[in-house]
Formats: structure tokens, C-alpha cells, sequence
């Protein structure tokens, strides 16, 4: 039987502490679908560092508009921010040991080193879709400014604040992002006003939508009580959206921004791999991503 015990890191805090025991294939049942990951434009990010200049002030351009030979066109000045928003890459990391005596006799016919660094990977590419959302520094709920939060009316997500929250990211808004639990009760109000949400079909799997915007899910959503949040996202650099940031060119390069590389046998004949995720995500102008907040996930109707 193989042994697998990693602790995934991100920057200097340790997260958790994760063991398991294989002799086929492993099947996770809290790893969930990626969507979010899937949908949101990634970036190589070759210097490591991202610095977006922003305007200082939103002041209105004067311009000229006709044809008269008298007019003067006048001039203007753009001001940007003094000290740029800087985006610096995240690792999270983790080490997988294996017994070299395990892989050596229990890899048929399933190959342990295989399996046990496919679980692995699919653990810190879950954390990766967390930290999108909820890091400290770059997570998208963290980068929201005042002035693009709103609050439901009453608690349950109403079609009216789904409109609202359009209203702040209306420049080519590209999908919601929200918590299952917050999708549900969205769907409850629109049944409840004979008004249901139609659906698309993305990766195969069918969405609600809204102004034909998909909903997508994603369990990090933070829930607090019976509360929760809806996400509105613009993507795309070149619609001053929400954009991915990873590393490229990394030795033992798995997928974009990911490296498998193995790190020596030591005395115990225990075989080590380095498992890294290096990925950010930008925010390119403020109004790319706004927030619906106060979303109560509680709120059931007795239809006749």
C-alpha cells in the first residue's frame, strides 16, 4: 500500500495535513468541478510582477464636435496613480513522499507514483480556486472597492438585485459566480415570480443563467450562517477585466503554472516530489467585478 502525507503551503501558513492509503486509483469526493478556473483568462506572467497604472481621476475629456473653423480643440492631461497596483505571483506548495519500495511493488496495474501525485495535484488546484476568491491579497472579494457592493433588498437574491448588480459591471459583463446554496435561492425567487432562469451548456454541464449570463458554482464562496455572497466578473485584458496570472516555462511545467519535479530518495528509501502552483488575479479597473452581498440562502415558498 502507498502512503501519501502532504501539507499544502500557501506563503508561510501551513493550511492542512492530508494522508491517504491506495492501491487503485483514488477517487476525491470533496474535489469539485473547476469552472471558475476554467472560465477566467490566464496571463503568463514572465517578470513575476504585474503593475497596473490606473487613472487618478475619472475627469471628463474635453472635445470638440463640428466642423466650425473658429474651434480651438483643447487639451487635456491624464493623471495616473502615483504608486501602481503591484500583483506578485503566489506559490502554494506542497511535498508528496512515497516509499520507494511501495512504488516499486504495488504499481501494477495502477501506477502509485502516478496516482498519488494526480490526488495531490487535484488538492492544490482546489486550493488555487479558493485563493482566487478569498486570498488576502489578491482574491476577488478582497479587491472589490466600496462603491461596486451591493446588498440585497430583503435577504433572498431577487431578480431586481441580479439586475442591480449588472448595473455596476455593465461594460460586457462576462458570468456571476456564486455558492450553490446561492444559486438555489436565486432560482426560488425567480420561481416564485413565474419568471425561472433559462440555462446554458458549458462543459457539459448545464448552468442557470440570468440576462443570459451564466451562474457559475463554486463551494469557496464563503457562507457565513445563512448568508452569502454573489460575484459579477468582466474578463479579459483586453476588456480591463478580472485576468488569471501564472508562471510559465517552469521546469517539470505539468500545466500552466504547475510543476511536478522530483527532489531525491533519502535514507529511509522514501522518494520525494515538490508539487508547485505559482497564480494570481488581477483586477485591471475597478468596475471589472462587483459583489451582491447579504444573500440569504434560507428563504422557502409553499407554491400552489
Amino acid at each position: 500500500m502507498a502512503d501519501i502525507t502532504t501539507q499544502v503551503a500557501v506563503r508561510e501558513s501551513a493550511a492542512r495535513k492530508l494522508s491517504n492509503t491506495t492501491k487503485t486509483p483514488v477517487q476525491i469526493r470533496s474535489v469539485t468541478p473547476r469552472w471558475l478556473t476554467a472560465l477566467l483568462p490566464w496571463k503568463p506572467l514572465e517578470a513575476g510582477v504585474l503593475r497596473v497604472n490606473r487613472l487618478k481621476d475619472e475627469a471628463p475629456i474635453e472635445v470638440v464636435c463640428g466642423l466650425d473653423d473658429d474651434n480651438v480643440a483643447p487639451s487635456t492631461f491624464v493623471d495616473y496613480e502615483e504608486n501602481p497596483r503591484e500583483y506578485v505571483l503566489n506559490a502554494i506548495t506542497t511535498v508528496v513522499k512515497i516509499n520507494t519500495h511501495i512504488s516499486d511493488l504495488f504499481s501494477s496495474p495502477h501506477d502509485q507514483i502516478r496516482e498519488q501525485l494526480r490526488v495531490t495535484i487535484e488538492l492544490v488546484k482546489e486550493r488555487q480556486e479558493s485563493e482566487l476568491l478569498n486570498n488576502f491579497d489578491y482574491g476577488l472579494l478582497n479587491q472589490v472597492v466600496p462603491e461596486q457592493r451591493i446588498t440585497t433588498r430583503k435577504g433572498p437574491p431577487t431578480p431586481d438585485d441580479m439586475d442591480e448588480l449588472i448595473t455596476k459591471v455593465w461594460k460586457e459583463p462576462a458570468f456571476f459566480v456564486a455558492h450553490p446554496r446561492a444559486i438555489a435561492a436565486f432560482g426560488r425567487e425567480c420561481t416564485r415570480r413565474g419568471v425561472p432562469p433559462a440555462t446554458v451548456t458549458l462543459f457539459g454541464s448545464q448552468f442557470l443563467t440570468w440576462r443570459g449570463l451564466p451562474i457559475v458554482p463554486s463551494s469557496k464562496v464563503p457562507v457565513e450562517g445563512d448568508s452569502s455572497s454573489i460575484i459579477l466578473l468582466r474578463v479579459g485584458e483586453n476588456k480591463q477585466g478580472v485576468v488569471g496570472l501564472f508562471q510559465p516555462g517552469l521546469s517539470g511545467e505539468q500545466s500552466p503554472g504547475l510543476s511536478v519535479r522530483f527532489m531525491g530518495i533519502d535514507q529511509n528509501a522514501v522518494a520525494s516530489y515538490l508539487v508547485s502552483l505559482y497564480c494570481s488575479a488581477a483586477v485591471l479597473v475597478p468596475d471589472a467585478v462587483a459583489v451582491l452581498d447579504g444573500v440569504a440562502l434560507g428563504n422557502y415558498h409553499e407554491y400552489k
